[in-house]
């Protein structure tokens, strides 16, 4: 859909606009700083904001450093974080494994423990039976 006001600018209007808008730019109402971008440094001015970019350039400096070591910070953190869930890892599946050894372990002892009480009683069946059996003789004779 065509817009409502279209208006067919020339090359004079384009070029006109340019400049209007840059003298409306640089007039006198317009703050230090906006002159600055607009028409660069300049002698007196240049002075004082130099030092202030100075200054503010250290800050920005210090901020770096103090982000580089946080950042290098975190990698080690990383790192180390890595390292220790290798080890917990590396502890469960040991701890697992103690865990299936201790219950086959747990399995053999009590077999071991049933095969001697099973002996015991086979033993004291058989010394019940030969006592019986010389007291049965000695009164048969």
């Amino acid at each position: 859909m065509p817009p409502k006001f279209k208006r067919h600018l020339n090359d004079d209007d384009v070029t006109g606009s340019v400049k209007s808008e840059r003298r409306n730019l640089l007039e006198d109402e317009s703050d230090e700083e906006e002159d600055f971008f607009l028409r660069g440094p300049s002698g007196p001015r240049f002075g004082p904001r130099n030092e202030k970019i100075k200054h503010v350039q250290n800050q920005v400096d210090e901020v770096i450093d103090v982000m580089q070591e946080n950042i290098t910070k975190v990698i080690e953190r990383g790192e180390r974080l890595d390292e220790l869930q290798d080890k917990s890892e590396s502890l469960s599946d040991n701890a697992t494994a103690f865990s299936n050894r201790s219950k086959q372990l747990r399995r053999q002892m009590w077999w071991r423990g049933c095969k001697i009480k099973a002996i015991m009683a086979l033993v004291a069946a058989i010394l019940l039976l030969v006592i019986i059996v010389l007291i049965v003789m000695k009164y048969r004779t």
